[in-house]
């Protein structure tokens, strides 16, 4: 099969035209918008569905060079970390601690029920981790090691089938986590309660300042790119010491850092200013990410995935509306986790994030949701995903069920 390789500044532009077509298609289909779906989502999905029929009519398979997503993520995440305010991390963290709990509470139902699927349909109980936290919480790489691992023991073909399970898996987050946000906010008639609070102290500086100048772009770009380099040496310097953390992570820190700092000596950062400029990041983030699936390799397998989908997204469902808006506070920042947490257990922290941008870009702002979820998807829920999973790869039903043949 030939190949046409899609490079360079060539991604960024189908990126752009991607998101373009997503709003487009948003604005014009009313249901879209009411369930709060992700422009990235819709335009992706079509994407990657036209990319499919064209490698299946022309035999030209398109392959997406994406080097500099990880690079968009790490911006994305760097405006995250400018606008944790230090008062802020203290009021949520009671909270992180409560998600971190439920998360992992839900890890071993996600990983249950993937094992009862796996033993319902007949096969080997260990893919039944792969259509569990291995490939829907954990995501593609996750599912690529332990696929690996799996292989090496026996378990044929158990990569392909995780990155399956993650790749729809991904679709399924970001499809879910609107509507199931926007089910308790209309239900319980949730509105913010911190749409006034001190992201307002972005003060002095706007009025003599104008809403766009070069000096303050200049500004915000300088500090993206010292919570950049900065922290790829602390990342560094951690690796050195057998301390890996996620790039991402450390660039967030980095902010945490400065924007602390800069209250301290009484010059803030204009939080506004790095929220517009992440949400573009994170836009051209998942766009790529959906626009590169390659759901034509995948056609095979579509409706044990299906199957397997339809069953967790129910369980997810269940577990978020019936456990987490409860524990988080049952009130509007509850319902916004909720959506983010559906991104966060079926696809990984970007949907999440692009889930909540969604519903507070219609309804108003939530701090804590956007505090307490990258924390748990981007450090907490990758170590007790692999912690669970060790438990479930030392059951005897695992370590006792006999191998499928080759």
């Amino acid at each position: 099969m030939n190949e046409l390789n899609v490079t360079g500044s060539d991604i960024i532009i189908v990126a752009i035209l991607v998101l373009v077509a997503g709003n487009a298609i948003t604005q014009k289909i009313e249901s879209l918008r009411r369930f709060s779906i992700p422009i990235a989502v819709t335009g992706g999905l079509l994407c990657s569905v036209m990319v499919a029929i064209i490698t299946t009519v022309s035999g030209v398979k398109i392959v997406f060079d994406m080097t500099i997503r990880d690079t968009l993520l790490m911006v994305f995440f760097t405006t995250i970390g400018t606008s944790a305010k230090l008062s802020r991390l203290a009021a949520g963290g009671r909270s992180l601690g409560l998600l971190v709990v439920c998360a992992a509470a839900f890890l071993i139902v996600q990983d249950v029920t993937g094992v009862l699927i796996a033993k319902g349909i007949g096969v080997h109980p260990g893919y039944g981790l792969f259509a569990g936290s291995v490939s829907l919480a954990g995501g593609h790489g996750t599912a690529i090691a332990w696929g690996k691992d799996a292989e090496a023991a026996g378990l044929k073909d158990a990569a392909l089938a995780g990155i399956a399970f993650a790749t729809f898996g991904l679709i399924a987050g970001g499809i879910l986590g609107g509507p199931v946000a926007e089910y308790l906010i209309n239900k319980h008639n949730l509105s913010p309660t911190d749409a006034g609070d001190e992201l307002v102290s972005e003060t002095g500086a706007s009025e003599i300042e104008p809403e766009y100048s070069l000096r303050r772009a200049l500004g915000i770009m300088m500090v993206i790119a010292i919570c950049l380099s900065f922290g790829e040496v602390v990342n560094r310097w951690l690796f050195s010491n057998d301390i890996k953390l996620p790039g991402f992570l450390t660039a967030m820190l980095i902010g945490i850092v400065i924007t602390n700092v800069a209250d301290k000596v009484h010059r803030p950062l204009r939080i506004s200013d790095y929220d517009k400029v992440g949400e573009i990041a994170l836009q051209l983030f998942l766009a790529m990410s959906l626009m590169s699936m390659d759901l034509s390799a995948l056609a095979g397998a579509f409706s044990t995935i299906f199957l397997v989908l339809c069953i967790q997204i129910v369980v997810i469902t269940l577990f978020a509306v019936a456990i987490i808006f409860r524990v988080m506070g049952a009130d509007y920042d509850a319902a916004v986790i909720v959506g983010g947490f559906c991104g966060l257990g079926m696809g990984a922290t970007p949907v999440a994030i692009a889930n909540m941008n969604a519903i507070t870009a219609k309804h108003g702002p939530s701090f804590k949701s956007f505090l307490v979820i990258p924390l748990v998807g981007a450090f907490f829920i990758d170590l007790i995903n692999a912690m669970v999973i060790k438990f479930f790869v030392g059951l005897p039903m695992l370590q006792n069920a006999p191998l499928p043949s080759a």
